[in-house]
């Protein structure tokens, strides 16, 4: 009697079950996932890793081209477990307030985090996962790319080129500065400024120094760099590279006082971030040949506007902010993003994690 009734029950719930919708046993397996905005249309291989995941639920703002609006996105992170995020979006108190309590691990698809507001995350006891180390190739080789861009001036020659400014071959007509023999110094020595080194190196660059808040031995001894004061970095290098992190202590720390100290032979490279740059200040510098050109990829804001007194030197090349802009790197810093929110929310460690 007992097996009767055992077995008639289980038919009852097996028939249950097969009286669902395929979309009802769609809704009912991802209402157990946990939730996850990502902000922007990363590159496939990250999207890839989620989709097939089987472990979260995600929504993703659509479209590479324009960031999501900022309303969007408040409305979009309510009772989120997890947020992917990019650079473009600031991270602050109003945004994690919409969030709520259910976000947990934030991961970020970028190498910088002073689009992050690290007090709050600290404080509510969110994770952070970030994309250093896999960009460190391909941003040397764009800063190396525009230092020599800069140096000889090729886009002002391709200019001239295009638009009749060609005549007769005449001694000293867009000359510019070499390499060899010089003397290049690396403002904040990390992985990127060993890099730029490295790849300098074949140049026959004479010397390599270096200020960073501390001496850095052990990196320093791969490129056989010397640590100096930031005076005498000004003073020395004939090529400075700006690589520094974006803090408190590094906003506009390359203003009249640096530039005041270089040789008006030397060439300003920054591909860090805009914000350790004054730029009135660089524009002075550049405008009376103070230095002799600058090559940015970064800038305040961004995009500079078409009309900032920058995009009106001939001694100075802007990018927009393009360093990491190759197809393997973006893919492996979207693939490093999404498997360090998938780790995060599954409370393992982080491939990549910002320990706040």
């Amino acid at each position: 009697m007992w097996c009767s009734v055992a077995v008639r029950r289980l038919q009852r719930l097996s028939v249950s079950h097969l009286n669902l919708s395929p979309t009802q046993i769609l809704q009912k397996k991802m209402s157990t996932l946990q939730r996850v905005y990502v902000t922007r249309q990363i590159p496939p291989d990250g999207l890839k890793i989620l989709r097939e995941s089987g472990q979260v639920q995600f929504e993703l703002w659509d479209s590479d081209d324009v960031p999501i609006p900022r309303t969007e996105l408040v409305q979009k992170v309510k009772g989120v477990d997890g947020l992917l995020c990019v650079l473009t979006e600031k991270i602050d108190a109003e945004l994690l307030d919409a969030a709520g309590p259910n976000l947990k691990i934030l991961s970020t698809m970028s190498v910088g985090f002073d689009h992050l507001n690290l007090e709050e995350l600290k404080k509510r006891g969110i994770r952070v996962g970030y994309t250093p180390d896999v960009l460190t190739d391909a941003v040397a080789e764009l800063t190396v790319a525009l230092l020599l861009a800069t140096s000889r001036k090729l886009i002002e020659a391709t200019h001239e080129a295009k638009t009749g400014g060609w005549g007769t071959w005449r001694t000293l007509w867009l000359c510019g500065y070499e390499l060899a023999n010089s003397t290049v110094g690396i403002f904040g020595l990390g992985r990127i400024g060993v890099a730029i080194a490295e790849r300098l190196a074949p140049f026959k660059v004479k010397r390599f120094i270096y200020t960073d808040v501390v001496p850095r031995p052990e990196l320093a001894s791969q490129i056989n760099a010397e640590f100096v004061s930031t005076d005498e970095l000004a003073k020395q290098s004939d090529f400075l590279a700006v690589c520094c992190a974006l803090t408190p202590e590094t906003k506009e720390i390359c203003n009249k006082d640096l530039f005041s100290k270089m040789k008006n032979t030397s060439i300003f490279i920054n591909t860090s971030r805009g914000g350790v740059v004054n730029q009135e200040d660089l524009y002075e510098a550049l405008s009376t040949g103070q230095i002799a050109a600058a090559g940015l990829d970064v800038t305040v804001p961004e995009p500079l506007p078409t009309s900032h007194p920058l995009f009106t030197l001939k001694n100075c090349v802007i990018l927009p902010h393009i360093a990491s802009a190759s197809y393997s790197t973006r893919n492996a810093m979207s693939s490093l993003a999404a498997n360090n929110l998938l780790l995060g929310l599954r409370g393992e460690p982080m491939i990549k994690e910002l320990h706040l």
